[in-house]
């Protein structure tokens, strides 16, 4: 017996002993080298000594060509080539096969930041194994490296702007909120390594006009800049550790963003503590001595930059630093300070430790574009869209006897992709995730129809006729990346991508009234789009209405389940639509007074926070523990939610505040909490929010948070509280009324 027992135990050691070896043959940690040893690529020192080794050892010429944004590599010293530029706004861009996610202002209508940071982990282990691939080719070029300058946490301010796709809506707190669920997916959970490095930009109080962006002065308030232009980078940089900053183009407040001591010394290193890297925009600094007329020279736009420690040039003006710091306009120690800044990212990325030290080193092409990562790009657009309407049409039956696709839209996949994009070879069109959905025994046919942006050519059009002999009509209709973007990208936009108008283009509202005219069959309208589109009279012709945005590599197929019923529309707007361009303030004027749901008086089209659910949703019973509080105690909310339909529902719970008793001007409602609760068919749930009430600040005309007595109303509901929102058939929200103290 003894012997067997010695025999199972010599049999465990060698299953072990081969198993550890499997282990580590699969993810090898190699010795570091003798010759290493006590050098900065000496993974077992302290980062910081590391740093002072490796700056030691470099002269005044490699230490600025480092602060370019395409850093050579310094081959005595073992240092590679590094191309800081790459982006990854909604999946990793420019750099061929990825998966590609709705734009951001589609995600933002998820109102969903536990979905945002599974996306954006996707996002970052795809590109993490891009650049494990890219290095074993020696592939050191633009967008083949780790720091991805994304968020774009700017405010969606004013409709007409063509780069509000980009950010998560009109809201600072929703904003900051899934911007730092972003950040938290693509930098990582390992407490020693960054998988990638995120960027918070554009830092501050940017968001057009595009074809101005260069030399434009932004004038805000201080009210207006600690209440809506700061908030979310604030939120990104003291909450969720953004490991880098985005100084943008522009002024603000006469300064140049990229040499302002009030934002980036005062605000973001004193008041907020950052200890990250700043970059400029690229071309920003050259704007200084060129089109702002700020400095004289090149030499003098470096030295600006570099004294308020930008710490890395995307262009070319920093080729001067050397002679800058020769004119005696900066010092070497001023160069020292920069290039420690910037280099603590390599080191945090693990760009100079041996390579099996790294856990990240380990993805591979496999999870690129994987299955995991496509249907995650499905569910994200699921629960981007947003319905606006619906009559009772929808969810159509998917053995519908004649159906009709039709709109310039309709079988377009470049709609699907947004800008800032990778490319996939999954992407689907409407039409395709139609086609995919609808029975077999469905007569289902599609035209074009009619043209984006003109009316039709030939005045003999069979589609219109056809369209309506069908049972139900499906029409895709919007806008493209063609019309709206950055400044350069929408080549069929007379305003540098811009939208000074914005209804449909052409002749869409036309065709769509001809499908309507005289028949009463379901019209259900698709638009696509990045930004508010005046929809008034589409809302009046069709039976629904549904935003689809720039939804991704899978919108086709989520369009399809919202529309057949597979997956129930939760997505809530994260930006107003207004009726018109004449319920908005001069697109250059930078003053929240009218804008956005907090300040905007006139009925919108639709508001912020709407969205319509196929079950029917009520709200009920809101109720607190007492009535009066005191600054400093927590509050805790309750409301009933109720589904009185047969559809189990996803719904998105919103909390907002309103401060009665102020005596300076204060939001009409505020965000201050949202989550998702899953109602059962014919069954009722809680919602409970508690909120600290030392977080109750109002901003004043001075910028300074404010703790205001009085009576606050507190509202829950499925979107912003107001009588528009249940004219369009949202539930009545719950209010309750109490009383703050000092």
């Amino acid at each position: 017996m003894k012997k067997l027992f010695i025999a199972c135990l010599f049999i465990v050691s060698l299953l072990v002993a081969c198993s550890t070896s499997n282990q580590q043959t699969s993810n090898p940690v190699p010795a570091l080298p003798d010759s290493l040893a006590g050098t900065f690529l000496d993974h077992r020192i302290d980062m910081e000594e590391r740093l002072d080794m490796v700056i030691s050892q470099l002269s005044l010429e490699e230490k600025c060509a480092q602060l370019m944004h395409d850093a050579p590599g310094i081959e005595r010293l073992g240092i590679k080539p590094y191309n800081w530029w790459n982006e990854a706004l909604h999946g990793v861009a420019r750099m061929g096969r990825a998966t590609v996610f709705p734009q951001p202002i589609g995600m933002a209508s998820t109102f969903d930041p536990l979905l945002i940071e599974d996306v954006a982990t996707a996002i970052s282990d795809e590109g993490r194994a891009k650049f494990n691939i890219a290095q074993k080719n020696g592939n050191y070029l633009q967008y083949a490296g780790l720091t991805y300058w994304s968020p774009n946490v700017n405010i969606f301010r004013d409709p007409r702007w063509g780069r509000g796709m980009e950010t998560w809506g009109e809201d600072p707190f929703l904003s900051g909120t899934l911007g730092g669920a972003f950040v938290k997916g693509i930098q990582g959970y390992d407490p020693t390594y960054l998988k990638a490095a995120a960027c918070a930009k554009h830092y501050a109080v940017h968001n057009g006009p595009e074809g101005l962006r260069h030399s434009f002065n932004a004038y805000s308030s201080p009210k207006d800049l600690y209440e809506t232009y700061l908030p979310a980078f604030k939120m990104l940089v003291t909450q969720y550790d953004v490991e880098a900053v985005m100084c943008a183009y522009n002024r603000t407040l006469d300064v140049p963003c990229c040499g302002s001591t009030l934002l980036l010394t005062e605000i973001l290193r004193n008041n907020w503590g950052f200890t990250g890297h700043v970059m400029s925009d690229c071309g920003a600094l050259a704007n200084f001595h060129g089109l702002h007329q700020y400095t004289s020279d090149a030499k003098a736009s470096s030295a600006e930059a570099i004294k308020h420690d930008v710490s890395l040039n995307c262009g070319s003006t920093y080729q001067n630093l050397v002679e800058t710091v020769q004119a005696g306009l900066i010092s070497e120690a001023d160069i020292d300070r920069n290039l420690r800044l910037l280099w603590r990212t390599r080191f945090k990325l693990g760009l100079f430790d041996p390579y099996g030290d790294n856990p990240y080193n380990h993805l591979g092409p496999e999870v690129v574009n994987s299955k995991q990562n496509v249907d995650l790009a499905r569910k994200a657009a699921q629960k981007s869209v947003v319905l606006l309407k619906n009559n009772g049409v929808l969810p159509l039956k998917k053995d519908i006897k004649h159906l009709f696709a039709i709109g310039p839209l309709a079988a377009d996949v470049d709609v699907m992709l947004g800008n800032y994009n990778g490319m996939s070879n999954n992407v689907v069109s409407v039409i395709e995730g139609i086609a995919g959905a609808v029975s077999l025994g469905t007569r289902f046919e599609y035209r074009h129809g009619f043209l984006l942006t003109e009316e039709n050519k030939n005045p003999i059009g069979w589609a219109i006729g056809e369209a309506r002999g069908a049972e139900a009509c499906i029409a895709v209709v919007g806008i493209n990346t063609l019309l709206e973007g950055e400044e350069g990208e929408a080549i069929g936009s007379a305003h540098k991508s811009d939208r000074p108008d914005l209804q449909l283009p052409g002749k869409q509202v036309d065709y769509l009234k001809q499908i309507r005219k005289d028949q009463d069959k379901p019209l259900i309208v698709v638009v696509m789009g990045g930004s508010p589109i005046a929809l008034e009279e589409v809302h009046k012709i069709a039976d629904a209405v549904i935003m689809a945005w720039y939804p991704g590599e899978q919108g086709g197929n989520a369009i399809a389940d919202i529309i057949f019923g597979d997956a129930i529309p939760t997505g809530k707007l994260p930006v107003t639509f207004p009726k018109s361009v004449k319920q908005l303030p001069p697109y250059e004027d930078y003053t929240m007074y009218g804008r956005t749901y907090k300040y905007m008086k006139d009925d919108p089209m639709y508001p912020f926070g709407f969205g319509l659910n196929y079950a029917e949703i009520s709200y009920s019973n809101i109720s607190s523990q007492k009535t009066t509080y005191q600054f400093g105690e927590a509050i805790t909310l309750t409301a009933d939610i109720s589904n009185g339909s047969d559809f189990d529902a996803e719904e998105t719970v919103q909390l907002y505040m309103s401060a009665l008793d102020a005596d300076f001007p204060v939001p009409m409602y505020d965000l201050k909490g949202f989550k998702r609760e899953t109602i059962n068919a014919g069954g009722s749930t809680q919602v409970r929010f508690t909120i600290d009430t030392s977080e109750l600040t109002n901003i004043d005309e001075k910028g300074e948070e404010q703790h205001v007595k009085g009576r606050y109303r507190f509202y829950i509901g499925s979107t912003l509280p107001s009588q528009r929102a249940m004219d369009l058939g949202a539930p009545e929200a719950v209010m309750l009324e109490l009383e703050i103290e000092e």
